[in-house]
């Protein structure tokens, strides 16, 4: 019998697409675990990514390492001239490498069956 884990899903999230759709920020395989981007970026290998946004304005969770990677690294703001050009080329850089290493936009290869909570009992 597979191994069952409970993790927790905003109720807004949209569900979770069946294998080879594209994405759709149900958030699901992140949640469960870190990919090897979200590895580097969280310093773990289980649990929930701490890359992983949830974002209200468009109700869906979102890859922080494909938004804004040297914050979610820990990254200050520059606050030079010179230190906001190194910082911009390195982020569009991070921001490049993590969509192709965990292939960004190549479809959902998260294997897993999600299941709603019960409802709560009065």
């Amino acid at each position: 019998m597979p191994k069952q884990r409970v993790i927790r899903i905003h109720p807004s999230a949209p569900p979770k697409p069946a294998l080879g759709q594209p994405c759709n920020g149900c958030g699901a395989c992140c949640l469960l675990e870190p990919c090897p981007v979200g590895i580097w970026a969280s310093r773990r290998r289980t649990g929930a990514c701490k890359a992983l946004v949830w974002s209200e304005d468009a109700g869906l969770y979102r890859c922080g390492m494909l938004d804004d990677p040297l914050q979610r690294l820990g990254w200050p703001a520059p606050s030079s001239r010179w230190g906001r050009r190194c910082h911009d080329t390195l982020q569009a850089w991070l921001r490049r490498w993590c969509r192709r290493w965990i292939a960004a936009g190549a479809g959902c290869d998260a294997d897993l069956r999600v299941e709603a909570a019960d409802p709560p009992r009065d």
